[in-house]
């Protein structure tokens, strides 16, 4: 090749667009709940945490945890946004299901009930609405129960699916249901209105999986590295959400996604999720022993799984040891 054409061709080459050479990695993640939680895959699409490490992300919101689960088996959803409790009955017959990282460890669901109830004893013969069976917010009612002393047959207690986060809301404020399953930032708002908050997650500790990454072991034999830059983005995200000057900009995100008219309730969520979200995300073993210890009086072979079997902690631990998350923290403020 003569040396002018090859010096166009290598300025040919220098000029193509980055994204054009380095296409990013198409990934779809799904999520099953909206609420203030959410707010790290939010932020890693629309402030571009996402595009960072190459990731050309999509996030779909499936109706409830086991039609996600079904979702990741078929294959058309590599990765879940939470749905770390269904895992356990879904490992029954299929254990290809691992938890990744557990955002959150503990309840963060409350028990809201109309004014005319005010104890949990009052809960007895009433309607409580929840997202869905088999869910996420299926086995946070069904923990908030025992941990009240009431059980769902001898109390005859009807659990209700109602929808997500806003519409549980909607059916208890016109009384479609006399109490509810609700996140803390719509519980604040609702108590403001009179409703009786039964069980408060801020008074109480109950293991649980709230906010877990969950995908299969396929796709961690074949996408190690996509899987590792996706948690990079995320806990980026989640940086970024507690730096106090990006606080009013995660305010408005919150109150967006939430399609929330005033900031109130979206400032008690923001606030919620500093306090709840785990910054060393690794996945939480024993929420997942108290979901099994629920589920197994309804399905006894769930008793038989090994929790520790279900869990892959390999990539946050990798962050760990780099010392990732001291640098990330260090320059979020926080």
């Amino acid at each position: 090749m003569q040396p002018l054409l090859f010096g166009f061709f290598v300025l040919a080459i220098l000029a193509e667009p980055p994204a054009r050479i380095f296409a990013a990695t198409k990934l779809t993640i799904g999520h099953s709940t909206i609420n203030p939680r959410v707010s790290p895959l939010w932020i890693a699409q629309e402030k571009g945490y996402f595009q960072k490490y190459g990731i050309d992300a999509t996030s779909i919101f499936v109706r409830n945890t086991p039609l996600m689960i079904a979702g990741m088996k078929a294959g058309t959803i590599p990765i879940a946004y939470g749905g770390g409790s269904g895992i356990l009955g879904a490992s029954v017959t299929e254990s290809d299901l691992r938890v990744l990282a557990t955002f959150t460890g503990k309840m963060t669901n409350n028990v809201v009930a109309r004014p005319g109830i005010k104890t949990a004893k009052d809960l007895r013969g009433k309607i409580l609405g929840i997202q869905g069976v088999g869910g996420t917010n299926w086995l946070a009612a069904l923990l908030w129960l025992e941990n009240l002393g009431l059980d769902l047959k001898r109390d005859n207690i009807i659990l209700q699916g109602t929808g997500e986060q806003v519409v549980r809301a909607q059916a208890l404020e016109s009384g479609k249901v006399d109490a509810a399953v609700i996140d803390m930032a719509f519980s604040k708002k609702l108590e403001e209105r009179g409703f009786n908050v039964i069980g408060d997650s801020q008074k109480t500790d109950i293991p649980f999986t709230g906010v877990d990454i969950v995908t299969t072991r396929g796709f961690i034999a074949e996408q190690a590295p996509l899987i590792e830059n996706m948690l990079k983005a995320l806990l980026e995200s989640l940086a970024y959400m507690i730096a106090p000057k990006n606080h009013g900009a995660v305010i408005e995100l919150i109150a967006k996604k939430l399609r929330l008219k005033e900031t109130v309730t979206a400032e008690e969520g923001y606030q919620d999720t500093v306090r709840s979200m785990a910054r060393k995300p690794y996945p939480a073993i024993e929420g997942m022993r108290n979901v099994q210890r629920l589920l197994k009086t309804q399905n006894p072979r769930i008793g038989d799984i090994n929790v520790e079997d279900l869990v892959d902690a390999r990539f946050i631990r990798k962050l760990d040891e780099s010392g990732f998350f001291e640098r990330l923290y260090a320059a979020s403020g926080r």
